[in-house]
C-alpha cells in the first residue's frame, strides 16, 4: 500500500474521484487512533456531505467502520441470531414488543441500543424508566441472559464501532448528519459488528424522521442492504409512517406501559399490527417458515403470554422489577398532568411528529444534551389520532410533567401540532414500502 495521505482523501472526495478501500480503512484508522486531525476529518465529512460516495466507497466505509472495534460472534447460540434497528422517531417502542415475540418463537436477540437525543426516543431510557433495571451488563452477565431468555437489551458498549462515536461527534458540529451515505456507515457499521445474521431495519418516513421522503428513505435502505449483502447477511428494510407519533404515548415508562398492553394482547392497532408484521418478518428471515406461517406464529405469541412470560423474564434478567407486567401502577408517572382539548368541531387532520417529540422534550421525557437528566414518568397520551373527528371540548391529549411550568411551555408547541380541519383526511398507511429478498 502507498503512503496514506489525508489531505489526498480531502481532493479526490472533492472532485469526486473515488477512493480506494486501501484509502477509505487508513483514513477509519487516522480518525480512530487521532492521528487524523479533527479539522481534516471536518474538511472531507463536507465534501462527502456536497459530492457523496459510490456504492463501493460507502460499503467499504462501513466494513471499516466496524472492523475499528469489537466485533461480536454467536457461534455458541444454538439458533438463528436476528438484530433489528429503527432510524429513530417518535414513540417508537417497538424493541419492546419484538424483542420478546422473537424469543418466544426460538429466536435469539441480543440487542445493543442507545439513549435518546432530540425529539427521537431512547430505548435505552425507556427500558431503565423500569423499577431497578440497568442496561449496563457485562458481556458474560449479557450473554447468558440471551442464552436463557432469547433476548436482553443493553447498553452499546464503547468497543463497537468506535470510529463511528468519532465520526458522528464531527458531524454533529459541522452540519454532516445528513449525508445518507455517512448515516448508512454510521447505522450499519454497529449493526454489523453486532454480529446478527439477520437484519431488520425499521427505516422512518416523515416530519418526526430524519428522512422526510420517500425518496430519501428508499435510497438509505437500498444502500444499508447493499451493505449487509457485502458483509453476507440477510437484510430486510421497511419503510413506516412517521408523520405521526408510533402509537398513543410518547415517553419512557408511558411508552412501557403501551408495550406491556401490547404484549397482553391489545394488538389491534397500528403498533401492535406493525409489531406483528415486523416480528413475522424476522421469523421469515431467520428460516421458520413462509409470511404466512410467521405471522400465525407472531400472534401466537402474543396470544398465549409466552411473548409476555419472555419480556417479565428478561426484566428480571436486568435485575428490574418484572411485577411491571402485571401491575402497571409500579411504573413511575409524574405528578403533574393537564389536558389538552380541541378548540374546534372536525376532524384531525395532522398531528407533528417532530413537534411532539419537541414537546414531550420540554416535558421532561427526552433531552437536549447528552447531560440533560429526563423524567422517566413524563409524556404524552394522545387520546386521537389522525383521521378522528372530534368536537370542541373534546380532549386531544394529556401531557405529564414534574413541574406545571413544564406544562405551560409543552402547551402551545401541542396545540400547533395537532391540526383539526374541516375536512376528513384521507387514509395515510404506516407501511410505505418493504425491501427484502421476497421483493427483488
Amino acid at each position: 500500500m502507498s503512503e496514506f495521505h489525508m489531505t489526498e482523501c480531502i481532493r479526490k472526495t472533492k472532485e469526486q474521484m473515488p477512493l480506494t478501500p486501501d484509502e477509505i480503512a487508513a483514513l477509519v484508522r487516522g480518525v480512530t487512533d487521532g492521528t487524523v486531525p479533527d479539522y481534516q476529518t471536518a474538511a472531507w465529512l463536507m465534501a462527502v456531505c456536497f459530492n457523496g460516495l459510490t456504492d463501493a466507497e460507502t460499503a467499504q466505509l462501513t466494513m471499516s467502520m466496524r472492523d475499528s472495534g469489537q466485533v461480536m460472534h454467536w457461534d455458541m447460540l444454538s439458533g438463528p441470531v436476528a438484530d433489528k434497528h429503527s432510524t429513530g422517531g417518535v414513540g417508537d417502542k417497538t424493541t419492546l414488543i419484538l424483542a420478546p415475540i422473537a424469543a418466544a418463537c426460538g429466536i435469539y436477540m441480543p440487542k445493543m441500543s442507545g439513549r435518546g437525543l432530540g425529539h427521537t426516543g431512547g430505548t435505552i431510557d425507556k427500558l431503565e424508566s423500569i423499577p431497578g433495571l440497568t442496561t449496563a451488563l457485562a458481556p458474560d452477565e449479557f450473554l447468558a441472559l440471551v442464552k436463557r431468555t432469547g433476548c436482553a437489551v443493553a447498553m452499546q458498549t464503547g468497543n463497537l464501532a468506535p470510529a463511528d462515536k468519532k465520526l458522528y461527534a464531527l458531524r454533529d458540529v459541522t452540519e454532516t448528519v445528513n449525508s445518507i451515505p455517512l448515516i448508512c456507515a454510521s447505522i450499519m457499521s454497529k449493526k454489523l459488528a453486532t454480529g446478527a445474521d439477520h437484519i431488520l431495519l425499521d427505516v422512518k418516513v416523515g416530519s418526526g424522521a430524519f428522512m422526510k421522503n420517500d425518496t430519501d428513505a428508499a435510497e438509505l435502505a437500498r444502500l444499508m442492504r447493499e451493505a449487509a449483502k457485502a458483509d453476507g447477511r440477510q437484510c430486510t428494510a421497511i419503510l413506516t409512517d412517521m408523520d405521526r407519533p408510533l402509537g398513543r404515548c410518547i415517553g419512557n415508562a408511558l411508552e412501557v406501559r403501551e408495550a406491556i398492553g401490547v404484549l397482553r394482547g391489545d394488538t389491534d392497532n397500528a403498533l401492535g399490527q406493525l409489531c406483528i408484521t415486523l416480528a413475522a418478518e424476522i421469523l421469515r428471515m431467520s428460516g421458520k417458515g413462509d409470511a404466512e406461517t410467521c405471522r400465525h406464529m407472531a400472534e401466537q405469541a402474543v396470544s398465549s403470554g409466552a411473548a409476555l412470560q419472555r419480556f417479565a423474564q428478561m426484566i428480571e434478567g436486568q435485575h428490574g422489577d418484572p411485577r411491571v407486567t402485571e401491575d402497571l401502577s409500579l411504573l413511575p408517572q409524574s405528578g403533574c398532568s393537564r389536558v389538552l382539548r380541541a378548540e374546534a368541531d372536525g376532524y384531525i387532520s395532522a398531528m407533528n411528529s417532530e413537534e411532539i417529540g419537541r414537546a414531550g422534550v420540554l416535558l421532561g421525557a427526552g433531552r437536549m444534551t447528552k447531560n440533560d437528566t429526563i423524567d422517566p414518568g413524563a409524556g404524552i397520551v394522545l387520546c386521537a389520532e389522525r383521521g378522528d373527528a372530534v368536537r370542541a371540548g373534546d380532549a386531544l391529549l394529556t401531557m405529564y410533567a414534574d413541574r406545571e411550568q413544564q406544562l405551560d411551555e409543552a402547551e402551545q408547541k401541542l396545540r400547533n401540532a395537532v391540526v383539526i380541519s374541516e375536512e376528513k383526511p384521507a387514509p395515510q398507511p404506516l407501511i410505505h414500502h418493504v425491501f427484502s429478498d421476497m421483493t427483488e
